[in-house]
């Protein structure tokens, strides 16, 4: 039997309804009983890892792929650790449901409780990256969701095996793992449209994508984003350490969110620091695109000219344009107007400078003297992330066990009512 033959025949209403029927009994499970399950489900990725495998190079038998969608659908055996790990890291993180967050007593006498509650059916449209599956499952049911999961056609065979060996682990409560079938254009259609049956739904890939899905659901969306990033060398930037951020976060995985696509270098430094830059990033493959100084400053480096619209483009893959800014000021202005507002950097070594970048840069991550590589959930102590989000509704940044719960207030009296 291969993967894409254990698709199953249940239909997506079917497949939504079941999940809401499961979110309940999700929703009961004690800290340890989640802790167990995870613990199972670890266990079973870990021993199916040969299957996994093989079920993902189906998948990358496809000859229709990109390199950066081949690079995001890979799985080997260090891949499958990490999600392992994941899972691991995930488990042992504090249990959000029950958490209270506030508490106060009214002058009547009320007590008045504000605690954490699981959201109850969480929906998760994504591309390519099979390590999403298993991220999404642990994240939700450990926050007390059951989940919905509807990846991409590219990743069919690795999906079905990966939820098919999540389903089976001990513990597992029945509907509370959900797969709809990638095949199909209209499965998505309805997971947008499953008001009532899905709480919130998260969509991960492309803007396309997630355009898509904020313009069309009529379901609450929490909404990730693409990453134009930027690195930002400024005139009093330690340039040895500059240089090492700049390659890393485009060459390190170029094919992610989170890695650099644009450089700026400050005016005073560029005569000395383009040229060499240009010459590290070339010898790293990256094709380079830059502003008329940028390709005046490094004449034999090969640079194209980048266009207005290369500005806003995420490249996803190994291409980075690079532009001269006349200030701090102007390269801030440069990254509001053009960045998805997801991670951007400052290299400095002035604190009064660098403080002025993060306070004014609007992205949901800003760093001094990084690589913005380290947007990720599992970098930040989460475990793992359910999206990286650029809206300032809810959550914003890498996501997991606290932006998967919402709240109620509890209300305690001794008989009181309202006059």
């Amino acid at each position: 039997m291969t993967a894409t033959s254990a698709l199953d025949t249940t239909t997506t209403q079917e497949k939504l309804r079941s999940a809401r029927q499961a979110a309940a009994e999700v929703g009961r499970l004690s800290t340890s009983a989640k802790n167990a399950l995870l613990s199972a489900m670890a266990s079973e990725i870990h021993r199916h890892t040969e299957e996994i495998l093989a079920a993902n190079a189906m998948d990358l038998a496809a000859d229709n792929l990109s390199s950066a969608s081949r690079d995001r659908l890979l799985l080997n055996p260090a891949r499958i650790a990490a999600m392992v790990e994941a899972i691991d890291a995930v488990a042992g993180l504090p249990d959000p449901v029950g958490e209270m967050l506030a508490e106060w007593t009214r002058p009547n006498g009320l007590r008045i409780r504000k605690v954490r509650v699981p959201l109850g059916v969480v929906g998760i449209i994504y591309e390519s990256r099979p390590n999403v599956t298993v991220d999404a499952t642990t994240l939700c049911l450990k926050s007390g969701n059951a989940v919905v999961l509807r990846g991409g056609r590219e990743a069919v065979s690795t999906n079905v095996a990966l939820v098919r060996i999540l389903q089976a682990a001990p513990g597992m409560p029945s509907g509370a793992l959900q797969l709809l079938d990638s095949r199909s254009r209209a499965s998505a259609e309805e997971l947008m449209r499953a008001r009532g049956l899905v709480d919130v739904l998260v969509p991960r890939g492309g803007a396309d994508l997630i355009n898509r899905v904020v313009e069309e659901a009529i379901v609450p969306v929490i909404e990730t984003g693409a990453g134009n990033c930027h690195v930002y060398v400024d005139k009093l930037a330690d340039l040895d350490m500059a240089d090492r951020i700049v390659i890393n976060a485009k060459t390190q995985r170029p094919s992610v969110c989170n890695a650099a696509e644009k450089l700026l270098v400050h005016q005073d430094i560029a005569p000395a620091y383009v040229p060499r830059i240009a010459a590290k990033l070339r010898a790293s493959r990256v094709e380079i695109l830059g502003d008329e100084q940028t390709r005046r400053l490094a004449p034999g480096q090969g640079i194209g000219e980048a266009s207005e619209s290369d500005w806003y483009t995420e490249y996803l893959e190994l291409r980075m344009a690079i532009a001269v800014t006349p200030s701090l000021e102007a390269a801030i202005a440069h990254i509001n107007h053009y960045s998805t507002r997801h991670s951007d950097a400052i290299v400095t070594s002035d604190e009064a400078r660098a403080r002025r970048f993060l306070a004014q840069v609007d992205s949901a991550a800003v760093y001094w003297n990084a690589s913005t590589r380290f947007t990720d959930g599992g970098e930040f102590g989460l475990g793992a992330e359910m999206g990286i989000s650029n809206q300032k509704l809810h959550c914003r940044g890498p996501f997991g066990l606290p932006e998967l719960t919402s709240t109620k207030f509890q209300v305690i009296g001794t008989g009181q009512i309202r006059g």
